[in-house]
């Protein structure tokens, strides 16, 4: 679940301001100015030799501070909910819903520290990769020791992120791709609760 969480915080899909002129500018004031998200996605998980561990996709939500919500649709169901102090995993399949404090199993992911609004700089290296397949590309790598991951990729598309890469620190890279995006709508504050249906099994980690 933690490489989903790191994926998350890569939510750097809306067309960036006119003035942005070139792709770390764009991203810099995607992440100033973006309070709420919504997308779908495609997300393939590859192993050190490039072979597919797994493909999902379903659609993503989230919300400035700290609230967001991951729901898969396919080839299983499953929802990953924060409301900014806890995380839910409900597996719907399994009647079995999991609950976390945020803090404890998040802790300095990039989807805490991006889903804060602060400059991207604060908290990671950034530098220009060129133009690859016709997307311009960013690499983002931790500031401090001690992450999650080795290091995140952004693909840009003119002022629009069409996909991210994350390598890990078992070799794994974990890809997606965005769709049908929304910048800043409103979203319901319903959409970041669970209420655990009744029948399911409810464990606190």
């Amino acid at each position: 679940m933690r490489r989903f969480l790191i994926l998350l915080a890569l939510l750097g899909l809306m067309t960036a301001p006119a003035q942005a002129d070139n792709a770390r500018e764009r991203l810099n004031h995607f992440f100033q100015e973006m309070e709420s998200f919504q997308a779908d996605f495609e997300q393939v998980v590859l192993t050190e030799q490039d072979e597919v561990m797994q493909a999902t996709e379903g659609r993503v939500y989230l919300k400035r501070p700290g609230q967001f919500r991951w729901d898969y649709e396919k080839p299983y169901t499953q929802q990953i909910i924060a409301d900014g102090q806890f995380l839910w995993t409900y597996d719907e399949d399994l009647a079995q819903a999991t609950v976390q404090e945020m803090d404890e199993v998040l802790g300095r992911t990039p989807v805490m520290l991006l889903s804060q609004p602060r400059p991207l700089e604060e908290d990671f290296h950034v530098e220009e990769q060129g133009e690859i397949e016709g997307l311009s590309w960013l690499a983002l790598t931790p500031r401090e020791a001690g992450s999650d991951f080795e290091q995140l990729l952004i693909g840009m598309d003119g002022r629009q992120v069409r996909m991210m890469v994350l390598y890990d620190q078992f070799g794994q890279q974990t890809r997606i791709r965005f769709g049908d995006m929304d910048i800043n709508p409103d979203i319901p504050a319903s959409r970041f609760r669970f209420e655990p249906p009744p029948g399911v099994d409810v464990m606190h980690n």
